[in-house]
């Protein structure tokens, strides 16, 4: 067995806890059925999959019902960038950093294929996209804004507030990809001006296959699946619970690690030119 004392690659993927492997196993055996199911292996499986909805939703200081399962970071990203781009008939303008993940640059060319207009912001010495190219990058129509919070390469720290606050001044939707900070970095959403947000368990030591994305009241989107009506119709399919739950558990002990409170934000917000 290897010693997870010699892994240090943990901005990949990180060990699952003990304490996740354990809920896992349980409800593998207690809690199987399918959550859409009204008998009661289905209720059961309802009632442990909103529980840890409730957990993700204490690390984030959000609404549970604003949490739709995802299975990871990818399909969180893809889910923001399309859900939004699926709702304009004719194309529109996204904006996105130069150091973004994959999966967001990605569908971002996609987008770019089908008509798109794709500005990439680039970024400073330190890796930080300056919050006044934001500003000039605008366009009246600019339907969305996606930067990376936490690079998964290098690890720099996007000023997510900042380029949040601009985006709401605008009346245009923000997106971060917090695959890398959820559950290490404070992150509240009660406060931080961010519309959607994504997240994946294997990267707060919980399980692979399994994330979400943070919707925030208000905000539409069109699903990337067309099945039943899971996850507020936003993402069909039985949901596979097992995974969840250890998302679940993975968030509630991060919740007890990261400090409590956020930084304070910044006073005087940015104002469009």
């Amino acid at each position: 067995m290897l010693d997870p004392a010699l892994y240090f690659d943990h901005s990949a993927t990180t060990p699952p806890r003990p304490e996740v492997i354990e809920a896992m196993r349980l409800v593998m055996q207690e809690s199987w059925g399918n959550p859409s199911s009204l008998h009661r292996w289905g209720e059961r499986a309802a009632m442990a999959m909103e529980r840890a909805r409730q957990q993700v939703a204490e690390l984030l200081n959000c609404e549970p019902e604003a949490l739709v399962f995802t299975s990871g970071g990818t399909e969180s990203n893809n889910l923001a960038l399309f859900g939004v781009a699926q709702r304009y008939s004719t194309p529109q303008h996204l904006i996105i950093s130069s150091v973004e993940h994959a999966s967001v640059e990605n569908a971002a060319r996609q987008l770019q294929a089908q008509g798109w207009e794709v500005t990439r912001l680039a970024v400073n010495s330190a890796g930080q996209v300056d919050p006044q190219t934001l500003i000039q990058a605008l366009r009246p129509n600019t339907a969305l804004v996606s930067i990376i919070h936490g690079q998964n390469e290098v690890g720099s720290l996007q000023p997510i507030a900042e380029l949040g606050y601009i985006c709401r001044q605008a009346g245009v939707l923000f997106h971060t990809d917090a695959v890398q900070t959820v559950g290490r970095i404070p992150l509240d959403l009660a406060q931080l001006p961010v519309d959607l947000l994504s997240l994946s368990g294997h990267k707060l030591y919980g399980p692979q296959g399994v994330g979400a994305l943070y919707v925030r009241p208000g905000v539409e989107l069109q699903p990337l699946l067309r099945g039943g009506g899971q996850e507020r119709r936003l993402r069909a399919g039985t949901q596979g619970i097992p995974g969840i739950v250890g998302l679940g558990v993975a968030a509630a002990l991060a919740a007890q690690e990261v400090e409590p409170v956020p930084a304070p934000l910044p006073q005087q917000q940015p104002h469009l030119a």
